[in-house]
């Protein structure tokens, strides 16, 4: 029996010491934190609504410092463990303390609660280095609070819709799914950005922008920050197509692009015309290098007249080959990027096939 007691103490121990956020009590908090490490601590309770949008980016955060053997990252539930909280003067929640390393006196964290300022301020303050892979994470739904709603939603060079919302507003609970599939939708569209304020935490950013019930939807464009009300429908593809309007996108659910990204109408009408004009080409296949660089996207004008080269030299059977080349490399394990171009590649080269298809019938 003794050796039963043992062995359950050891395994006890060890799934103490492996678990990337480390639960504590009033047990065995005094020889986790005990100077040995710097230590960094949530107070929570579990039915605080703060609590439960921070969990996700907690658990991040020690798995970002899982591999860190001077860092320990961990939580007391101090609603349960009322003897912890009365110790620490834990008033609220959630409360973050931090211990540095040779000291056992908390210190009050008053930083910001996104994934990468936890990390720097955990990295600055330690020594240590956390794993990159997990903190640099790109989130489909970027979180925005006092810290950083200017630099984001406010940059000139982005178009950016803000859901303002509160974590215990039940329309805000059954919108999330839906616009977290709207934040994938444009996950890989650098210049417009799908994001969301906790303002009942911020409630001096919900104040400057007029919230007065949730959750309030408003859209931030290039030309006016002074913010949009979004009255549009909430369904993933109402919000898809608004954006898409504005952005001058052409995403779809899922992230992908639409049939027609990349394509440019003018340059639609040369392909057309030089696969039915075989005594043409050359002509046309000037016209177009002439055009270039009056178009908005250079790169997808010069890709069509790549394909006009490549049919001369290789005939017209190339556009056909080129399309299944591309099928299969989309189809592959490749960056989602890479699918961007390939697929815009497609779209241009089925404006080529078309026209080969009339031919042949």
């Amino acid at each position: 029996m003794q050796g039963v007691l043992i062995f359950l103490l050891l395994t006890a121990g060890l799934n103490l010491c492996q678990a990337d956020v480390i639960d504590l009590t009033n047990d065995n908090f005094d020889s986790v934190v005990n100077g040995d490490k710097f230590a960094f601590v949530e107070f929570y309770a579990p039915w605080c609504g703060h609590c439960k949008a921070l969990a996700p980016t907690y658990e991040k955060l020690g798995k970002a410092f899982a591999k860190a053997d001077d860092v320990i990252i961990a939580k007391v539930d101090a609603d349960s463990d009322k003897t912890l909280g009365s110790r620490f003067g834990v008033s609220g929640f959630p409360t973050i303390k931090y211990f540095p390393k040779g000291s056992t006196s908390a210190e009050e964290y008053n930083g910001g609660r996104e994934l990468k300022q936890l990390v720097s301020f955990i990295e600055g303050k330690s020594g240590a280095r956390a794993i990159r892979s997990v903190y640099i994470e790109k989130t489909a739904v970027q979180d925005l609070d006092s810290t950083n709603f200017d630099s984001v939603a406010l940059d000139k060079t982005k178009d950016v819709l803000v859901e303002f919302y509160a974590p215990w507003c039940g329309h805000c609970k059954n919108l999330a799914p839906t616009y977290h599939k709207v934040g994938e939708a444009f996950q890989n569209e650098p210049n417009c950005v799908v994001a969301k304020v906790d303002a009942d935490a911020e409630k001096e950013l919900g104040s400057k922008y007029g919230i007065s019930g949730f959750p309030t939807i408003k859209f931030f464009p290039k030309d006016n920050k002074d913010g949009e009300e979004y009255s549009g429908g909430r369904s993933e593809q109402d919000f898809i197509d608004f954006l898409n309007e504005k952005c001058k996108s052409n995403r779809v659910s899922g992230g992908g692009v639409s049939d027609e990204a990349g394509r440019i109408e003018k340059f639609d009408g040369f392909a057309k015309d030089f696969m039915a004009n075989q005594d043409k080409r050359d002509a046309i296949l000037e016209e177009a290098k002439s055009l270039i660089d009056a178009q908005e996207n250079t790169k997808m004008a010069t890709y069509y007249t790549k394909v006009m080269e490549r049919v001369q030299s290789k005939g017209d059977a190339f556009v056909i080959d080129e399309i299944e080349r591309l099928k299969r490399l989309i189809d592959g394990d490749i960056s989602t990027a890479k699918k961007d171009e390939f697929s815009m590649r497609r779209n241009i080269l089925e404006q080529f096939k078309a026209e080969a298809a009339k031919e042949e019938l």
